[in-house]
């Protein structure tokens, strides 16, 4: 399934990483474990952030994921599952809302 990782990322230890020159690795090595579908990175409530896509097979998968983020720059995730116009064409909304009538 779909996930939406959504991550925000403190200035610390961020800004000391970019001034040893090492926030690039970090970032590699973080993206290189988590597989992206693709990922955009952002402002995220004024402070550095991405927005991550991740197929998941189950939700064994949600530590490989978040934690090199947690670990490596402290940084916050939070994670959604999203839909494509084909899911939600599958979910049966039809009968779901007859149902609930």
């Amino acid at each position: 399934m779909r996930m939406l990782l959504n991550v925000r990322i403190p200035n610390e230890p961020f800004s000391s990483l970019v001034r040893d020159g090492t926030a690039g690795d970090v970032v590699g090595r973080i993206i290189e474990e988590c597989r992206p579908e693709s990922i955009y990175f952002t402002e995220q409530d004024g402070a550095r952030g991405a927005v991550v896509v991740v197929e998941v097979a189950s939700a064994a998968d949600i530590p490989r994921l978040a934690e090199p983020w947690f670990l490596m720059l402290d940084a916050e995730c939070e994670l959604r599952i999203a839909m494509t116009p084909e899911d939600l064409q599958k979910a049966g909304l039809d009968k779901l809302g007859s149902r609930w009538q």
